[in-house]
């Protein structure tokens, strides 16, 4: 879904803004895209047992790695209304991960650990999603290594074989605290038998969501959420029911978009202590954050330009990279200009010579910085979102456009927000689908 040629067509899925609506209500955030995926990929770990993850969203990625795990030989079904999801991985059997699901969403490499745990063997084809930038999978691949395994690169696919004793327990050094060699590792070594270290390990609440279930179906773990995790391999696990946190980047967004129109948002279900980075920053552009029972309430000021500021993106407690896009749609309409910068990916400014077609005066130095320079406002026109947050950023945007804007390839946006159109409608927004 992600990239060209994975079968969509790029052309029939389209939103339109009318902007100028300040938004005003409440909007409650789903699960987490980015810790729902981890935990999807985490039930293989379960030889026995259900595993129910309550508060899915409904996105495409998920549905793309519900089928993929089908595949592998596990039982999966929606219940419900569809944010419940129940998983029998007992049958799991196949080693090799189908490459037209592996190349739609980067986060179906993440069954890389628990297939290798559970088989002893595992093929999984190099990952596709978003164009912004090299996300290699070296630091996944130099933990498997380290975990025991043998790991070659062949004919695209990643090809990793545990030896006959299986895998054991180890000191492992990220070099970066990637997030998803964090969570690969982890699941990986919860069957090694030993004690595995993860040092320089992702911090980010998604990382601390995944530990937690692993707890929850029975591993040895302690340390999820901070640099170090110590994990005693056990051997088996077992089926659980749990909850998938609040999605911090789906409340990030909509804070975003209070913040361009001057709203008055409360964020239902959001959680303060994970969005500390973002409300602070919103604080310093002159936008109030507060923590309210059940959520957090954005409150802007309409009429009042945003205050420019230095907006760095970098691996948790920072500023979500996720982020980072939204964020510059808001600064590009700030009173002065901003310097934007994102440590995480190189390539996450491909957007705006689109963000440009609405008026932004944006200067990228071509790597990981921007100069902004505010403007008074926005003007609608035809725009293509390049990648998930990109269309998100572009949506912002459009909100405080005048007149009309047209956001083009809105399959990106699908893939992680859920009813994105309903719920800024539901705020007072002139919104909805144009599609064919």
């Amino acid at each position: 879904m992600e990239n060209g040629g994975t079968g969509e067509n790029s052309g029939d899925k389209r939103i339109v803004v009318r902007g100028g609506q300040r938004l005003c209500g409440t909007v409650a955030i789903g699960g987490s895209k980015n810790a729902a995926v981890a935990l999807i990929a985490g039930a293989l770990l379960a030889a026995s047992g259900d595993t129910v993850l309550t508060n899915i969203p409904r996105i495409s990625d998920i549905e793309t790695l519900a089928e993929l795990l089908s595949r592998l030989g596990a039982k999966v079904a929606f219940e419900g209304d569809g944010h419940t999801i129940r998983i029998n991985a007992s049958g799991l059997h196949e080693h090799k991960a189908p490459v037209e699901l592996v190349e739609r969403m980067r986060a179906s490499f993440w069954v890389l650990g628990p297939v290798l745990a559970r088989l002893g063997k595992a093929i999984i084809p190099q990952p596709g999603g978003c164009h912004i930038g090299a996300r290699a999978v070296d630091l996944h691949l130099k933990g498997m290594t380290a975990l025991g395994a043998t790991v070659t690169a062949e004919h695209g696919a990643i090809c990793a074989y545990a030896p006959k004793s299986g895998l054991s327990g180890a000191n492992i050094y990220l070099d970066l605290p990637s997030v998803g060699a964090t969570m690969n590792i982890m699941m990986a070594a919860t069957l090694a038998p030993g004690e595995t270290v993860i040092q320089n390990a992702a911090q980010e609440p998604d990382v601390q969501n995944l530990g937690d279930l692993l707890a929850t179906m029975g591993a040895d773990i302690t340390g999820q959420g901070t640099g170090t995790i110590f994990i005693r391999g056990v051997e088996s696990l077992h089926g659980a029911t749990f909850a998938v946190m609040p999605d911090r980047i789906e409340a990030g967004t909509f804070a975003a978009a209070a913040a361009i129109t001057g709203g008055d948002v409360v964020l239902e279900n959001a959680r303060f202590a994970d969005l500390r980075a973002v409300l602070f920053k919103l604080a310093e552009m002159g936008v109030e954050a507060t923590d309210v029972p059940g959520g957090v309430r954005i409150l802007g000021n309409p009429g009042t330009r945003i205050k420019p500021t230095r907006l760095t993106a970098m691996p948790h407690p920072g500023f979500p990279t996720d982020l980072q896009q939204p964020f510059t749609s808001v600064l590009a309409l700030a009173d002065g200009v901003s310097i934007v910068t994102d440590t995480v990916y190189e390539s996450r400014f491909n957007y705006l010579t689109e963000l440009a077609k609405l008026g932004a005066q944006v200067v990228a130095d071509g790597g990981r910085q921007a100069v902004v320079t505010g403007i008074p406002r926005f003007s609608g026109a035809a725009v293509r979102a390049t990648d998930l947050r990109a269309g998100a950023a572009l949506i912002v945007a459009a909100l405080a456009a005048d007149g009309e804007t047209r956001v083009y390839d809105t399959f990106h946006v699908e893939r992680g927000y859920e009813n994105i159109v309903g719920k800024l409608r539901g705020l007072g927004a002139h919104i909805g689908r144009e599609d064919d």
